[in-house]
């Protein structure tokens, strides 16, 4: 162990605890608490949104990606930025007509209370299954920095974490994402300079090696229109399709990120802070993509055998490389990382499971200071309700072969229905309740039969669910009478 570097990361797991708790001062009700009282700037909303969409997987899986191919994540990067202007375009006028809390809320005002209730449990069951992947990421982290994998070192980094979503609520998360997601970017620049450093011949020596093994290439332009073909997941058309549509469904429906939207102070700012965090994302995977080339040409360079789990390359480099103080420092951001995001989905799950299920059930109804501050209590214990939940799937998700893919995978099947159904929401008026339910469940099936009966990579899948939801409920329209 590292002592100096253990006194880093615990400085800092302490301070961020403290830092988020103290917004809890001011908070007065479901306002404040899941929407931060509307008065974030926007450009702390687009470094939260960041770091949201980011997350250990990021950190842990792209530099696993590139040292292992090359970088076609690019691809679907570039997916991310169109799927942004049409979300400004489509999506975001309907979220500031009227005070919504949630995405979901839409779906009410559009279709009905079945609606409203369907994808908000889609969102439920998705969200909770891979925001567990990511809290199984950690463990990847604390296994190396600790050399165990015992979860009482994952347990902990959930509690803080709980602590101060549970005091600080939407501000809160808002407010340390901005500070976690500005240490990891940080902390990442810090080890590519370490580790070029630890490369003789320094970037040219990187650049002849690298570029001789084809690491640089990005588009992979061809298509032909065979299974072989789309069972690819990084070519050009692919990444473009599932970036795209991926990003429409978790940033246009997906309450994690639709409440970040929904906390700025009016569209203008929303559109903007969508529309910027596309700048900081594409910078930030160039950089954990261009890390896990340094670390090809290093192990290659030394003769080194890679671990046989690839996600484990860069988290154990930082570890057993890099000076102390600084592995410390590094580590420390992967972890804010992953709190950034389990704080996020846990307020995103508690203000789902309250405004859309008890809340529009009169659970919360009535009206005065008295009902609002029950209402903060319910949250609040909904809070740490969902914490549980998060803390038992990770421990229980143990056997993928990359997170990072795992949980783009998970968060892609049923992303496509939801995307399908708030597309039918906003361009179409025939489709009413029913035709909405059918599509929903017409596009689950498709996407299930897709994922256990073809080999057709995850990057296709919101595509398919998307066109299959939409065709189905239109089709189902036309018998509505």
């Amino acid at each position: 162990m590292h002592y100096p570097d253990l006194a880093v990361i615990l400085v800092y797991l302490l301070a961020i605890t403290w830092f988020g708790a103290r917004f809890r001062r001011g908070q007065k009700n479901l306002r404040d608490y899941f929407l931060a009282g509307r008065t974030a700037p926007w450009w702390a909303i687009s470094l939260s949104i960041v770091s949201a969409e980011t997350s250990t997987l990021t950190i842990v899986g792209t530099p696993a990606l590139a040292f292992t191919g090359n970088l076609g994540f690019l691809q679907i990067v570039l997916g991310y930025l169109v799927a942004r202007i049409v979300i400004s375009v489509l999506f975001l006028p309907q979220y500031f007509r009227g005070e919504l809390f949630t995405a979901y809320e839409l779906m009410r005002r559009r279709f009905g209370e079945r609606v409203r209730k369907l994808t908000a449990s889609i969102f439920l069951v998705t969200r909770a299954l891979a925001e567990g992947v990511r809290v199984f990421a950690i463990s990847l982290v604390i296994s190396i920095v600790l050399g165990t994998g015992e979860v009482a070192s994952i347990v902990l980094i959930v509690l803080l974490t709980l602590f101060y979503t549970f005091e600080g609520g939407m501000t809160a998360v808002i407010w340390t994402d901005v500070v976690q997601m500005s240490l990891y970017v940080a902390g990442a620049a810090v080890s590519f300079f370490v580790i070029l450093g630890h490369i003789p011949g320094g970037w040219a020596h990187v650049a002849a090696v690298a570029g001789a093994a084809h690491k640089f290439r990005i588009f992979d332009l061809h298509f032909a229109p065979t299974m072989a073909y789309f069972s690819q997941p990084y070519t050009f058309w692919a990444g473009l399709a599932g970036g795209c549509f991926l990003t429409m469904a978790s940033h246009g429906t997906d309450q994690l990120m639709v409440q970040r939207l929904l906390a700025a102070r009016d569209e203008r700012q929303s559109r903007l802070a969508l529309l910027a965090s596309w700048i900081v994302i594409f910078v930030q995977f160039t950089l954990f993509l261009l890390i896990g080339i340094l670390l090809y040409v290093y192990y290659a360079g030394h003769h080194l055998a890679p671990p046989q789990q690839a996600d484990r390359i860069y988290p154990e480099f930082v570890w057993n490389h890099l000076p102390v103080g600084v592995a410390g420092l590094i580590v420390a951001a992967i972890l804010a990382a992953a709190m950034a995001n389990i704080s996020a989905a846990i307020n995103a799950l508690s203000s789902t499971t309250l405004v859309d299920f008890l809340r529009a059930r009169g659970a919360a109804a009535e009206g005065g200071t008295a009902g609002e501050e029950r209402s903060l209590r319910w949250a609040r214990w909904w809070t740490v309700g969902w914490g549980a939940v998060l803390l038992a799937i990770g421990i229980g998700a143990r056997h993928s072969q990359s997170v990072l893919v795992a949980g783009l995978t998970i968060a892609s099947i049923p992303s496509g229905a939801l995307l399908g159904v708030f597309l039918l929401g906003v361009l179409t008026r025939r489709p009413r309740e029913t035709a909405a339910l059918v599509g929903v469940a017409v596009g689950m099936a498709v996407i299930l039969l897709v994922r256990w009966a073809t080999p057709i990579a995850w990057t296709w899948y919101v595509l398919i669910g998307t066109l299959a939801t939409f065709g189905a409920a239109m089709a189902a329209s036309l018998f509505e009478g």
